[in-house]
């Protein structure tokens, strides 16, 4: 059989998206983009001019409830648009559910980023897509774009990391040169340093992730998801002025919180309910007591790898609390703190278009036929040959 070339393959792929023919990993139909914006693709397919030296990378991210795109072309963010599945207070995001919001979304989202990048297709030279960690069916869901995007426009694809995105935007942005990285997000609590081309994870939590953790906790008290959970509980904790005493579990290098969390969700309605604490004394109370656990064996990992810089990336990394508790710890050690704000902290597209800028002017390529995702992608799997 004669080798198919690309826009043939993007033509099934196309056919298959249309059909609604990609699952959530365990053969559960998500759909995909409806043809209208979809033929918004064809119309922008091209080849970049030769002669240009400047690559530049459009990235996907659609790993839980936010879903973005962005454009990143050496160093510099061109573009960064961004979109958040929020739910009614007292309820989480199913899989479903995220995947067809991003499914909805994402071809606005594409044609805004280009928009706002200045560019067209032309001038795109990789697209890059979370490959994992993640939530199965929003993963499916913008892989299958990024697949069709790239043999449309007959560009390169990059599977790339989330948790590496991160830490690449982190690096990008606050010009830490060697740090190490607290990573905290919904999905993910890890301590992390670069060591032989791996980024080596120092400790992570044993069971849920922090960002998990408050999460589930502000659907207990009912607070609002808009803009997210965490945001709320840290404006709340500003107004809490006593310390309820909860458990601390800290595992040589490695945290736990489901304890913390079992612990806050069996008492908190009967202390509510006598007076003994008020809903913002809970939220200063748990915010104290998990980020002392996350500063601890981040200094542990700085003392053991002589770092003198700390990095803060994810979600909860733009928790100002959080960033205060861990300067205190850097000024003590003499070390310097680095950490972002919303734009670059929460899951957005910019962040997979920078560690996929990275890997392309390494070598890196993703075939076709490994271009799916994988939901437990842990971030020392991933042979970083872009760092000394």
């Amino acid at each position: 059989m004669p080798a198919q070339s690309p826009w043939q393959l993007g033509g099934q792929v196309l056919e298959g998206a249309l059909m609604g023919r990609c699952d959530d990993g365990g053969g559960a139909a998500v759909g995909a983009p409806s043809a209208g914006v979809l033929w918004r693709l064809l119309v922008h397919a091209g080849t970049r001019p030769l002669g240009s030296t400047m690559p530049a990378v459009l990235g996907f991210e659609g790993s839980a409830n936010k879903i973005g795109v962005g454009v990143v072309r050496d160093g510099a963010v061109l573009a960064n648009p961004r979109r958040t599945y929020v739910t009614p207070p007292g309820t989480g995001f199913l899989p479903g559910d995220t995947a067809r919001h991003h499914r909805a979304v994402i071809l606005d989202l594409l044609q805004e980023a280009l928009t706002e990048a200045g560019l067209t297709s032309q001038d795109i030279d990789c697209i890059a897509y979370t490959k994992g960690p993640g939530m199965g069916a929003p993963l499916v869901s913008v892989a299958v774009v990024a697949r069709t995007v790239a043999q449309l426009w007959n560009k390169p694809l990059l599977g790339v990391n989330h948790c590496i995105g991160h830490i690449e935007m982190g690096r990008l942005i606050t010009g830490a040169t060697s740090p190490t990285v607290l990573y905290v997000s919904g999905g993910n609590t890890q301590v992390i340093a670069y060591s032989e081309h791996r980024y080596r994870i120092f400790g992570e939590t044993i069971d849920i992730a922090v960002g998990n953790c408050l999460d589930r906790f502000a659907r207990v008290l009912k607070i609002s998801n808009d803009p997210s959970p965490g945001y709320n509980i840290e404006q709340m904790a500003k107004r809490g002025k006593k310390l309820v005493e909860l458990p601390y579990t800290v595992k040589g290098m490695d945290v736990s919180f489901s304890g913390i969390l079992s612990f806050i969700e069996d008492v908190a309605q009967r202390m509510l309910a006598t007076g003994e604490c008020t809903p913002e004394d809970l939220c200063f109370s748990l915010q104290e007591t998990v980020f002392a656990m996350l500063v601890e064996i981040t200094e542990r990992a700085m003392a053991h790898c002589g770092s003198q810089e700390a990095l803060i990336v994810g979600g909860v990394g733009c928790n100002l609390r959080l960033q205060e508790m861990m300067e205190t710890m850097c000024q003590e050690r003499g070390a310097r703190l680095f950490a972002t704000d919303e734009r670059f902290c929460i899951d957005n597209g910019a962040m997979i278009a920078q560690a996929g800028w990275e890997m392309f002017r390494a070598g890196h390529r993703t075939p076709l036929r490994d271009s799916g995702i994988t939901q437990r992608y842990r971030t020392d799997e991933v042979e970083v040959t872009w760092r000394d």
